[in-house]
C-alpha cells in the first residue's frame, strides 16, 4: 500500500512539473502575439505577417512543417 502510494505521489509531482512546463510555453506564446496585436507602429497587415512570421519561427525551431488542426 505504501508503493502505490508513493508511486501516485510521484505520478502526481511529475504531472504538475509537465503542466507547468506547457502552461509557461503557451502563455510565453501568447504574450508574444499580443505584443505584436498591440503595437501601435504595426498595420493590420503588419500584425498579420508578424503573426505569420511567428507561426513559421515555431514550426522551424520545432522541425513542422504543417500544425495539426484543432477538431472541435
Amino acid at each position: 500500500m505504501a508503493s502505490l502510494a508513493v508511486s501516485r505521489d510521484v505520478v502526481e509531482a511529475i504531472a504538475e512539473e509537465m503542466f507547468a512546463g506547457v502552461d509557461k510555453a503557451v502563455e510565453s506564446w501568447m504574450a508574444e502575439i499580443e505584443t505584436l496585436l498591440d503595437n501601435p507602429r504595426l498595420t493590420t497587415l503588419g500584425k498579420l505577417l508578424a503573426i505569420s512570421e511567428l507561426v513559421s519561427h515555431y514550426k522551424q525551431i520545432t522541425g513542422k512543417r504543417e500544425l495539426r488542426k484543432r477538431v472541435c
